[in-house]
């Protein structure tokens, strides 16, 4: 069991205010290669650049490293210089920060190390104390200033290519070739040689420890050849796979990844319960509500997994688990056609033979998944800078922005400042159209509305925020019916 330390409404408060401050200043100054715990960035960015090191780069020694119990050992003296080496030097802040980490924990005390486990600060903080970790793996190949070589500028994004520099380190220098990809305190070393690997392996646990006095865990830290062992990543086993030969003749790899047998018996243990939940509502909750939260966790795992190239035949023995439980549980309610089917299963799994009905409401099916390539990060998306900014926002070019011009300058007079937020980011995230008719909106024909209705919420004692959590939809009502 981990201490954690769960922060008063109060400390959330000022901790958020710090986190908005210092998030920008740090981000400045983050690698490019770190992918936990910031914004605009994703497991599935982490991932799709382990394929690149495996497949395009031809990287295929890994160098796996737990740090034994992370967040329960940070040093927070040295946490605190670190901060001070970023530019935060406010002492008034730091002393917060300290008195933050120092935060007494029932029945456990004051933590003399480590960050509080729940607390909003600790992620931001995680990165900055392994920040320094990967400007330093990223010195000894990638940052290592050339002497003869310019590097050339990309037009695309105005990033630096180092290719030609990175040729002439392998062919004439004897500098260890290593590229790091870490998400949170989980990070891999990708290499080209046993060797480099053998030594990057025993440098790193020995830098960990005299400059960040971290463990790490002999039994699951190890260097693995990824032409012969699987490697376990952020839920996936990834290792490279003989396919062909290349023109030259020799033989060309790819990448064969699949779910985690821990991932596997998660998901299967998750169903069943939620095919449990679907026989016996919970509480007030009705049968059709139950099966959108059946249909939300299969699309949840759907959309998380799609990323590895075995999936389908993962799901489909998944499938099999899942059906059986499901014919056991609702023979009688469970047929093959229906009344309802919702937009977003209509949309993804239209297609598909296996959509079962309950409660005349479409399941979800486990089995019909696809494999779906990862997509890299763009570095252009940064909600920092004006350019990254540009980016982002192109999304709102089909909006009518005199609507959603109004709607910022006439909020809900009687709503919180929570829900009138809300309805600024659907009215965008629907392209300001209804989500019903598809129609463009219009002033003074547009209404915003609950899914669940507001006084049924209240009566059933639904909390708030999984009562935020369900979203708004937009209606479009013609002049004339609205008459």
């Amino acid at each position: 069991m981990r201490p954690l330390g769960i922060p008063t409404i109060g400390d959330r408060l000022i901790q958020q205010c710090i986190l908005q401050v210092l998030e920008p200043i740090c981000e400045a100054k983050f690698h490019e290669k770190s992918f936990g715990f910031r914004p605009n960035r994703s497991t599935e960015h982490a991932i799709a650049q382990v394929y690149k090191y495996m497949q395009v780069d031809n990287l295929s020694y890994v160098v796996d490293i737990d740090i034994k119990g992370f967040f329960d050992n940070v040093n927070q003296g040295k946490l605190l210089k670190q901060l001070w080496t970023l530019g935060i030097r406010d002492k008034k802040l730091l002393c917060i920060v300290s008195a933050m980490l120092k935060a007494e924990i029932k029945d456990v005390g004051i933590p003399e190390k480590g960050t509080p486990q729940g607390d909003i600060l600790s992620p931001l903080l995680s990165n900055i104390v392994l920040n320094e970790l990967d400007w330093w793996i990223a010195s000894q190949w990638e940052e290592m200033p050339p002497k003869h070589i310019k590097p050339f500028i990309r037009k695309d994004n105005g990033k630096e290519d180092k290719g030609s520099i990175f040729l002439a380190y392998r062919e004439r220098s004897n500098l260890k070739e290593c590229h790091l990809v870490r998400y949170a305190d989980d990070f891999k070393i990708f290499c080209r040689k046993r060797s480099d690997a053998d030594k990057i392996f025993e440098a790193t646990k020995l830098w960990l420890w005299d400059r960040l006095h971290l463990e790490i865990s002999e039994e699951k830290s190890s260097v693995t050849n990824l032409k012969r062992h699987y490697s376990e990543y952020l839920g996936f086993q990834i290792r490279l796979h003989k396919k062909g030969k290349t023109k030259g003749g020799k033989p060309r790899y790819t990448v064969k990844s699949h779910i985690t047998e821990k991932a596997d018996k998660r998901i299967k243990d998750s169903l069943h319960k939620q095919i449990r939940s679907v026989q016996k509502p919970i509480g007030n909750r009705s049968g059709h509500a139950s099966v959108e939260c059946y249909n939300a966790y299969v699309i949840g795992v759907h959309n998380y997994y799609e990323i590895a190239t075995y999936v389908a035949q993962d799901f489909y023995k998944i499938s099999h688990s899942a059906y059986k439980s499901l014919r056991a549980r609702l023979k009688k309610r469970m047929k093959r056609s229906g009344q309802y089917i919702l937009p977003y299963i209509q949309e993804k799994y239209g297609h598909s033979q296996q959509i079962h009905y309950v409660y005349d409401t479409a399941l979800a099916p486990i089995g019909a998944i696809k494999h779906r390539p990862p997509g890299m990060l763009r570095v252009a998306v940064n909600k920092y800078t004006h350019q990254g900014r540009a980016g982002i926002h192109s999304r709102l070019e089909t909006v009518n922005m005199a609507v959603l011009t109004f709607l910022m300058r006439n909020p809900v007079r009687d709503r919180t400042i929570e829900f009138n937020d809300n309805r600024l980011s659907l009215y965008c995230g629907q392209c300001g159209k209804c989500a019903i008719s598809g129609e463009n909106l219009e002033i003074g024909h547009l209404h915003c509305h609950h899914i669940i209705p507001l006084q049924k919420a209240v009566q059933t004692n639904m909390q708030t925020s999984c009562f935020w959590r369900i979203g708004y939809t937009y209606s479009y009502t013609p002049r004339e019916k609205k008459r």
